[in-house]
């Protein structure tokens, strides 16, 4: 526990009366604002010269270990846990990663460590929540700047854990996944087709956004679906951007011969993801921007 400033309980600090000093004069404002717009566009011009040199070579590599770490059928070997009760265990993660206030590649990576774990030993049924909760905390540890604590997480499931319980699942976790959490997700692949489509020839960048959230929507809602399971991050990426670009009619959709697959399997992909999208078009409004939203007319006329 982090104690007081002055080192003493219940000190009242003294209040100052202080004059329109020089944090309120606007020329120090405007300039402030200016260093700030200066430094992120110094971010974006670095972000982007890397995606250039090593973008392509990134995508190979996180490409190959995809077959490493994607279990095709994590249910084969559970007597207690179905492709329903994942379902639910999933869907409830969603909102849960939402208000916590973290990010997509959290949720993904989230999930690949439920279905890794899942492949590899059998889960009680009432044990499955707590695992998804643990799976949240490691997802997070490794790519959150500040991950959820123990007793949040707690909290969440209604305190039917304890703080020993997680814990002791949680090494267990980390035991059978070697330790090994850098997953290639659904959520890295989104972003480098997004970025290479912004770098083709007469690129139309608000195009690329709105493709850019239907699509991470898309992809959102199938994670809670077993069927996709069997589909490389990469593969499911590639296909929610496309459906995303039909969806939205638009004009310079993201040409899918960057993503390296065949247009069979993409076809197949998107076709799987178009009867998602419809068994689902009422939790849609729950994942997109509101301006996002309504471009979306197939929502309410049909595709």
């Amino acid at each position: 526990m982090v104690a007081a400033a002055d080192g003493r309980r219940g000190a009242t600090p003294q209040r100052l009366k202080r004059g329109p000093g020089p944090r309120h004069c606007p020329a120090l404002l405007r300039r402030r604002r200016r260093l700030e717009e200066e430094a992120t566009s110094a971010e974006s011009r670095l972000e982007l010269q890397i995606f250039r040199e090593y973008g392509e070579s990134w995508y190979l590599s996180r490409k190959a270990l995809e077959s490493r770490f994607q279990p095709r059928e994590p249910l084969a070997r559970q007597p207690q846990v179905t492709a329903e009760a994942r379902c639910r265990l999933i869907s409830w993660l969603i909102p849960v990663h939402r208000e916590l206030g973290y990010s997509f590649e959290a949720l993904c990576l989230t999930v690949n460590i439920i279905d890794r774990f899942l492949d590899t030993t059998p889960v009680a049924a009432d044990c499955f929540q707590l695992l998804g909760a643990t799976a949240l905390l490691l997802a997070c540890k490794q790519v959150e700047m500040h991950p959820p604590s123990v007793k949040q997480l707690l909290a969440l499931c209604c305190n039917a854990f304890s703080g020993e319980q997680l814990c002791n699942l949680e090494c267990i976790v980390l035991h059978k996944l070697g330790f090994s959490l850098g997953a290639p997700t659904v959520s890295f692949f989104l972003e480098h087709f997004t970025r290479v489509r912004l770098e083709a020839p007469g690129a139309d960048s608000g195009e690329a956004a709105d493709a850019g959230s239907l699509a991470w929507g898309v992809a959102e809602i199938s994670l809670a679906d077993y069927n996709f399971t069997k589909y490389p991050p990469s593969l499911l990426a590639a296909a929610s951007l496309g459906l995303a670009d039909r969806l939205l009619r638009h004009r310079c959709p993201l040409d899918l011969r960057v993503s390296g697959y065949r247009r069979r399997e993409l076809r197949e992909c998107m076709a799987e993801l178009r009867l998602l999208v419809s068994l689902n078009a009422a939790a849609l409004p729950l994942v997109l921007p509101a301006e996002v939203m309504r471009k979306c007319l197939w929502l309410r006329d049909g595709d």
